[in-house]
Order: C-alpha cells, then structure tokens, then sequence
C-alpha cells in the first residue's frame, strides 16, 4: 500500500478528482491548502495598501492506493494537472505500512 499526495492548482483538483473517479483506490481525502513555491508570492489590496501574500491556494489530494496501481494514478495525475507553468504542483508518494480502522464492521 502506498500513499499518493497531489497537490494541485485549485481550478485543477475538480478534473484531478474526474479523472480519479474510476481509479481502483482504497480511500481519498481533499482539503485546501496554502503553498509557497518557485511561484512566489502575489499582491493582494488591504485597506487601499498592497501587500505581498507570500502563500497561494492549493488543493490536496491524499489518497491510498495498491502497490502495482501506483505508477498509473501518479500518470494520470501529471497527465490532468500539468499545464506547464511554474506552480502546477507536486505528487509525492510515500509507503503506508499499516492501517486500522476507526471502527469495526
């Protein structure tokens, strides 16, 4: 078992998660996040002074996923999420050794 980390651009997660939606994965989880990158910052306006945000929105998907499907899920991510810009992102793969479950069925 292998957990997968994509973090995206948020106009990007909605066709990140499509494009997951038939991937055999064991269990996902989104959230927002902020990230600060080769990017850099942006300005943004705060009572009629600017000021430098040094954070950008990002989206982050974990998801867990069987050892032999791995490569194929992180393709399908770079493939959706790559725009070829500075900032699209990162996956990173990580070994999950064990898990259990909150509750017993």
């Amino acid at each position: 078992m292998k957990q997968v980390i994509a973090i995206v651009k948020p106009f990007l997660a909605e066709k990140v998660l499509e494009g997951l939606k038939r991937a055999p994965l064991e269990a996902l989880s989104v959230r927002e996040v902020k990230g600060f990158g080769r990017q850099k910052s942006y300005l943004d306006q705060y009572d009629d002074s600017e000021f430098a945000q040094a954070f950008l929105p990002k989206v982050e998907i974990t998801m867990w996923v069987d050892e032999a499907r791995v490569n194929e899920i992180v393709r399908k991510i770079m493939q959706i999420a790559r725009t070829g810009r500075i900032g699209d992102g990162k996956v990173f793969v990580l070994p999950a050794e064990s898990y259990e479950r909150v509750i017993d069925i």
